[in-house]
This record gives C-alpha cells, sequence and structure tokens, in this order.
C-alpha cells in the first residue's frame, strides 16, 4: 500500500510545487527584462533632452554643420557605448544620423531597430519589446522621439545586447529550481514520515490478521501510534480476535467433554451388549450388527477427542529427518499392506525440515491406512520423499479407484466420505486430524488425481525453523 500512495503524495506536490514555481521563473524573467527596459527608457530620455537643443540640420545626405551641443551628444553616446557595450544613435526624421556610437552604425531599412524608429516618429516611445528567455540571443531596442516645439524633429534609439540580463534570469531561475529541490526533498521526507505513520498500524494488522488465519490465534494487534480510528479499529480487532478465539475454544471443550462424557455410557451400552449375546446364538446377526455399530460409535468419539486435542494443542517442532520418519512408517505398514496383496514401496532419500515427529507421524499413518485400505490387491502404494527449496514433501501416491474432481474439493472435510465408500471401515475424521496437526506447525496437506487412476496426498512441511515471538 505505501508503493502506491507514496507515489500519489509525490506527484501532488510536485504539481504543487511546479504551479507554484513556474509563475515565480516567468516573474523573475519579466522583472529582469522590466529593468533593463526602464534603464534603457532613462537613457534614451537622456539623450533626447540633449538632441532637443542641436541646432544641426541636414544640408546633405550625410552632410550637417556641428555645434558644441552636437559634439557633446556625440562624446556623451561614444562614452555610453565604450563603458556598456550598447549601440546608441539620434537620427533625423529621414534616417540621417545627427549623431550615433559606434560611427558605423546606422539604421537599418528593415527589421526591430528600424520598427521602433518608425513607432517613435508618431510621438510615443516603442512599446516593451518580447520577453527574452536564457536560451534566446536577441536584443532590446528602445526608441524615444525627441521633440522640438511639439514636433518629433528626431529619434534616440538604443541597441542593447541581452548577455548579462539572460545570465541573472538564470541565476534566479537556478534559486528557485534549488529552492524547489529542497522543498521536494522535505515533502517527500515528510510524506514518508506521515505514510509510515499511517500504515504503520495497517501493516501490524494485516500481519496479525495473517497470524490468526494461518491458525496463531493468541496474535492480537498492538495499539500504539497512528491516526485514532485505526487505533480504535485495532481495539475493535482485538475484541473480536479474543471473541472469536473464545467461541472456537468453548467449541473444542465441547466436543472434548462431549466425547468424554459419552465414552462411559457407550463402554456401559458395549458390555450390557457382550451379556446380551452370550444368551443368544453366536451367528445372530442382530448381535453381531450392533456390536460393529457399537465399536464404530466407538471410534467416532476417539478420533472427535484426537481432533478437538489436535486443534487445541502447540506443535512440538523440531529439526526432524522426514526419510527416515517416512521409511519408519512405511516399514511399520508393510504388514498390513502385505496382508492385503498391495506391494507398499518406499523412496525415502535423507532430508530435514522443521515438523513435530508425532503430528507428522500421525498424519502419514492416516494417509498410508487411506492408501492401503482402498488399494486393490496386486496394486502398488508409493511413498516419496523430497525437498524443494524452502519445504520438504511427503507424497503417497495409491492405484486406487481415485475419487472425482468434486470429491477432491471436500476431501478432508469432518466426517465427510465419498458415497462410493461408505461401506468401508472409517469414521471421517482421519484426515481432517491429520490437516489439522499438520498446520500447526506450518504444514499442509494436498490431494490431487493419480494418472493412470488414484489418488495422490503431499504432505508438505517447511525446511526453516520456526520464527521468533
Amino acid at each position: 500500500m505505501r508503493t502506491r500512495l507514496l507515489p500519489l503524495l509525490i506527484v501532488l506536490m510536485a504539481a504543487l510545487l511546479l504551479a507554484l514555481g513556474l509563475p515565480l521563473a516567468l516573474s523573475v524573467a519579466a522583472a529582469q527584462q522590466q529593468k533593463v527596459v526602464v534603464d534603457r527608457i532613462d537613457d534614451t530620455a537622456r539623450f533626447a533632452a540633449l538632441a532637443q537643443f542641436v541646432t544641426d540640420r541636414p544640408t546633405g545626405s550625410r552632410q550637417t554643420v556641428p555645434d558644441e551641443r552636437g559634439e557633446t551628444l556625440g562624446r556623451e553616446l561614444a562614452s555610453y557605448y565604450e563603458v556598456y557595450g550598447i549601440r546608441a544613435g539620434v537620427f533625423y526624421r529621414t534616417g540621417t544620423p545627427m549623431a550615433n556610437a559606434p560611427d558605423d552604425w546606422s539604421l537599418p531599412g528593415a527589421g526591430e531597430v528600424r520598427e521602433a524608429f518608425d513607432e517613435a516618429l508618431l510621438s510615443r516611445r516603442s512599446h516593451d519589446p518580447e520577453q527574452v528567455w536564457p536560451w534566446q540571443r536577441n536584443r532590446l531596442v528602445v526608441a524615444s522621439p525627441v521633440i522640438r516645439d511639439g514636433d518629433v524633429v528626431a529619434v534616440v534609439v538604443t541597441d542593447s545586447p541581452t548577455g548579462q540580463m539572460r545570465s541573472r534570469t538564470l541565476h534566479g531561475w537556478l534559486l528557485i529550481g534549488a529552492g524547489e529541490i529542497a522543498a521536494m526533498l522535505l515533502a517527500v521526507g515528510a510524506a514518508l514520515r506521515l505514510t509510515g505513520w499511517v500504515l504503520r498500524p495497517v501493516r501490524i494488522l494485516d500481519a496479525t490478521t495473517h497470524d490468526i488465519a494461518t491458525g496463531r490465534l493468541k496474535s492480537r494487534v498492538a495499539v500504539g501510534g497512528g491516526p485514532p480510528e485505526l487505533r480504535r479499529l485495532a481495539r475493535s480487532f482485538n475484541e473480536m480476535a479474543d471473541n472469536v478465539e473464545e467461541v472456537l475454544e468453548q467449541q473444542r471443550a465441547f466436543v472434548a467433554d462431549a466425547s468424554h462424557q459419552l465414552r462411559n455410557p457407550l463402554s456401559a451400552l458395549l458390555l450390557r451388549i457382550e451379556l446380551l449375546a452370550l444368551e443368544l446364538p453366536e451367528d445372530n446377526e442382530e448381535i453381531a450388527s450392533v456390536r460393529t455399530e457399537g465399536k464404530r460409535f466407538a471410534q467416532v468419539l476417539d478420533d472427535l477427542l484426537d481432533l478437538a486435542l489436535a486443534e487445541h494443542a502447540a506443535a512440538d517442532l523440531r529439526l526432524t529427518d522426514i526419510g527416515a520418519l517416512a521409511a519408519e512408517r512405511v516399514a511399520a505398514w508393510a504388514a498390513a499392506a502385505e496382508a492385503k496383496g498391495v506391494r507398499l514401496v518406499g523412496h525415502c532419500p535423507a532430508t530435514t525440515a522443521w515438523a513435530d515427529p508425532v503430528t507428522l507421524s500421525s498424519a502419514l499413518d492416516a494417509v498410508i491406512d487411506n492408501a492401503v485400505k482402498f488399494t486393490p490387491g496386486d496394486e502398488c502404494v508409493e511413498v516419496t520423499v523430497s525437498c524443494d527449496g524452502d519445504t520438504s514433501t511427503v507424497v503417497v501416491a495409491d492405484r486406487g479407484p481415485g475419487l472425482t474432481d468434486d470429491e477432491l474439493g471436500r476431501v478432508g472435510d469432518r466426517f465427510w466420505r465419498s458415497g462410493r465408500h461408505q461401506n468401508v471401515k472409517g469414521s471421517g475424521l482421519g484426515l481432517s486430524i491429520s490437516r489439522a496437526l499438520l498446520a500447526a506447525g506450518g504444514g499442509s496437506i494436498a490431494y490431487e488425481h493419480h494418472e493412470p487412476h488414484g489418488l495422490k496426498v503431499t504432505l508438505t512441511v517447511p525446511r526453516s525453523g520456526p520464527v521468533a515471538p
């Protein structure tokens, strides 16, 4: 969740900083240019004031009769060009220069300078030039009219380079960029802290939910930091987990108590049946049927008690040689398989995993018992041990009738037995007990088809040790 929430916050903060930074950068560039334009306007106004008193008049195409004020204007323009590198000139209406610097600079026939000159002839200062950006090498042209007795007699034109102005603009942009980066880093740090503060209770709640889902019902959420809503959710979750654990505990206690309390009356009933059988012929079918049902009832009660204990007891995990344990169970069931005419074969190389030896032995007994029970004579039951990275597996594959797809989805449910196998001895709790025992130690049991026919049961246990709380 953090990897999805954090980019969203960063994008929103970046958009906000960009929305603030772009107008600021534009205003910096406009302010720098406006400052230069105002300076040029002041300069052209000063030169226009000097040119007002120059009495020169062009007598030919470029011939003038200079006077002292004209020479002063020329010196001012030359000094201005030498100091600032800005081309400046005063041009009569005909375009003939009154004074200019440098001397070879003349009024062009077209272009930005000519447009500014023509606009100033209309008795107004030239319009503000277009914005010059740091990556452009444009020049700034400003023109002001020289007015004498209400008439425009000449025009002052300045043509300024923009290198320094663009450098100052770029410097301002760099400062803005540095500020934006610093603000972005601070925002990212704040976002990390904020998302961590908000999502930490969610992560704890998720981990605790996973623990409870995998059978660790004692796990609870530590109500600590985070928003008040999440703290309230954590407390409510703990209350719910307490209630669920209490209900499950009551259910287990009821099953265990009921199984235990029914054993004595059932034993007494079976004893009375045996006493009654003494007074009846030995081949009486009703007595034999009652005996069979009574024994089956006793087996169901024993299995119920075992299931209640399996769901309640904690696993005693230890590093176990799975191969040796499986080989021992194969040897133990070899006699029963041989009596039925079934070949029980084990491929059990040495491999270690963390398991409760008693639990795994009981699960293997239940699975091998079913495999031998449902496999016809002259067929084979194979027990194979292997390891794959983080887990070790024991696969029990038989050549029996197998199960349908629908039956595979129900196998292992409590009291469930296939309709085709109702006449086979059993309570329908053995595989449920095996699943509960394995789950308590982090293991699992799975069922699938075994081609061409039969059932394959896979018991899986972890190779890594239990994580300390």
